[in-house]
């Protein structure tokens, strides 16, 4: 296996920019496949050329059945997986890392033109520096976790079309040239049921990263939505604890008429209130003659 360092220590940095579900996907990956595979899979899959035989002497016979029955050797396929999947995190990690460069060196222009006081709080950080994953960030975090469900799901589904059943057979009957073209070869497969728990494992491995995918994406969603609840309900608690503006002169005449408040007419009711009065100007005058 080759040395997996630099990569670990790329997405070591992502911890401190993912949320609690992302640090236990980040743990998922470094624990269950990049160790595993490191340790484990040089050891069941070492003999996977030099014990693979076949009942003839055909020249290019054992070769050509090889390469059928493994079109791509499992390590490196899984190593491409490993290596697709942790991309997007890599590539959030990069634009969290601009962003919030971005945010401190604006924070430190604004500094200097206010003499060292400043009252605007960081967008995309806390107080103890931590990330916080809202706007342009929550929008890049999400993609992320996007892309890495659909290559998860992608590589799951790939694994089924290139080497079909994830359970290894003993032997199997080949018939590819140059073997004999009427009675084939028998082909053998050294540790077929180690090798079946192996695939099956790291099915499951990454059928795990999946669902916590989903579950960090069905988190983000509801904290974002809590928070723009507390926001909403701070803005009508501003609004309803704000005092009303009051007019003095109202004020005095409720005050004349005990105390009854009288509300401003709107223009609508003050034209009909002066229509009403030419009305009853007229009918007096009527009642005059």
């Amino acid at each position: 296996m080759g040395d997996w360092s630099y990569l670990t220590s790329l997405l070591d940095k992502v911890q401190s920019h993912s949320t609690v579900v992302g640090k236990i996907w980040m743990s998922v990956l470094f624990l269950f496949r990049i160790f595993v595979l490191g340790a484990a899979a040089d050891k069941v899959w070492g003999d996977e050329v030099s014990e693979f035989k076949c009942d003839t002497q055909e020249p290019g016979c054992e070769h050509a059945c090889y390469n059928w029955m493994f079109p791509i050797s499992y390590i490196h396929y899984w190593v491409f997986q490993i290596t697709f999947v942790s991309t997007p995190t890599l590539f959030y990690l990069g634009h969290a890392i601009h962003i919030i460069h971005k945010e401190k060196r604006m924070m430190e222009q604004l500094q200097e033109r206010t003499d060292g006081i400043v009252k605007k709080k960081p967008k995309y950080t806390d107080d103890r520096g931590k990330v916080k994953i809202k706007g342009i960030l929550f929008c890049t975090y999400m993609t992320q976790l996007v892309f890495k469900i659909l290559l998860e799901v992608g590589f799951c589904v790939g694994q089924y079309y290139i080497f079909g059943s994830v359970f290894m057979v003993s032997y199997f009957h080949c018939t590819m040239l140059p073997c004999a073209h009427t009675s084939g070869a028998q082909c053998y497969i050294s540790r077929p049921r180690e090798k079946t728990i192996f695939i099956v494992f790291m099915l499951v491995v990454s059928g795990v990263s999946v669902l916590l995918n989903i579950i960090e994406m069905i988190y983000l969603l509801c904290n974002r939505s809590r928070a723009n609840r507390k926001q909403r309900l701070a803005q009508q608690h501003m609004l309803s604890s704000q005092p009303r503006p009051s007019n003095p002169a109202w004020q005095a005449t409720s005050n004349q008429y005990g105390g009854f408040p009288l509300m401003p007419l709107t223009a609508q009711g003050l034209v009909d209130f002066c229509s009403d009065d030419k009305h009853m100007d007229s009918i007096s005058k009527e009642k005059d003659t």
